[in-house]
């Protein structure tokens, strides 16, 4: 079986998703259950000459902080917070999959996402990336044992191969393949089971996601015009928001708007995350799952979303690299499964059918 090896992962997120340079102040955060590849990166970064900036977290944090904070902290940033992160060169955070928290509010947790907005590193900085340090309870959510989960992690990163960077270059170029295609088209169409739905992306640019920003990667991906999208959209692959699990979403656009929501687990949690800012309600992004090495969820939308045969909505935040202009503290992917029997149309033109490219 595959292993999983911190020291192969840190060497990669370090030489090829931020490209550390001598004297670059690079940011590593993440829970204290990832510190074998927490150790590991800070070895790599020193060795590289950068300055790493060591940032960790105990499992529950976040959830305190919704829990317990006043209205004050809870809502703002202390300016030393927000000075500090413009500071940064760089930033690699590790997201390591614990059980939700069963008492948050909702809307609170809403409340403390808006209020981290400004210090996102995807607006501040070009060299950021995301990525995962398998846990036991990644592996259960999975339906795996920890061994087969780490397999399936380092899989997914291609970090069972001789050269990890060359397999990514390989998935780079099939992409760019993919975006000739896309770069001309207007009207996409998404039909699979509860959905029929059209938007617009003309003009707008597709971004190339070859794991610099997310390891592991594999999509491709734009902002569709913000008004654009009309119809229904079923989301049938489940995902967790904020720790909550969240299925069966299925949502209803008007002139690129939701307007009807709902959700057969954590309704809740989908109309707080709706009605947390001005764009909230509107598409941030359109992505299309291209990591054939990935076929089955893991409950992890840094994976899910990747899944070669799939296609995914964002509510909230668009990127602006794409020419997007939505604007919000959220950014949820949501996935539509086109291996049961769906289709993806170019301008009228099949161009994705069964998970399968035409």
């Amino acid at each position: 079986m595959t292993t999983y090896a911190p020291e192969r992962h840190a060497v990669l997120l370090a030489d090829y998703c931020v490209t550390a340079r001598p004297g670059d102040r690079v940011l590593v955060s993440g829970s204290t259950l990832a510190l074998p590849l927490i150790e590991a990166l800070h070895r790599v970064l020193l060795q590289r000459g950068a300055r790493p900036v060591v940032r960790l977290s105990y499992p529950a944090q976040i959830e305190d902080v919704q829990r317990l904070a006043s209205d004050a902290v809870l809502d703002s940033l202390h300016p030393v917070e927000i000075e500090d992160a413009r500071a940064l060169d760089a930033s690699i955070r590790i997201l390591t999959p614990t059980p939700p928290a069963p008492d948050i509010d909702v809307a609170r947790a809403a409340r403390h996402r808006a209020a981290q907005a400004p210090v996102a590193m995807s607006t501040l900085h070009p060299r950021w990336n995301l990525t995962l340090y398998p846990t036991a309870f990644g592996a259960e959510a999975a339906g795996m044992t920890l061994p087969e989960y780490e397999a399936f992690v380092a899989r997914a990163m291609f970090l069972d191969t001789p050269d990890p960077v060359q397999k990514w270059g390989e998935i780079r170029d099939f992409q760019a393949g993919l975006i000739e295609r896309l770069a001309a088209a207007d009207d996409v169409h998404l039909v699979s089971e509860g959905t029929d739905l059209h938007l617009s992306v003309k003009g707008r640019t597709w971004s190339n996601s070859d794991a610099r920003r997310n390891m592991p990667s594999g999509e491709v991906f734009t902002a569709p015009l913000e008004r654009s999208a009309n119809g229904v959209a079923h989301f049938d692959l489940p995902t967790l928001y904020g720790g909550r699990v969240v299925r069966g979403i299925t949502l209803t656009f008007r002139d690129g708007e939701v307007v009807e929501a709902r959700a057969e687990e954590g309704e809740d949690v989908l109309r707080a995350a709706l009605a947390t800012d001005g764009g909230s309600r509107f598409l941030g992004e359109l992505g299309i799952g291209t990591n054939v090495g990935i076929q089955h969820p893991s409950m992890n939308i840094l994976f899910d979303e990747k899944i070669g045969g799939t296609v995914h909505l964002a509510v909230g935040q668009a990127y602006a690299e794409n020419g997007g202009t939505n604007r919000s503290a959220v950014h949820w992917d949501m996935i539509c499964d086109l291996r049961k029997g769906g289709r993806l149309s170019l301008d009228g033109e099949p161009f994705e059918v069964d998970g399968q490219f035409v």
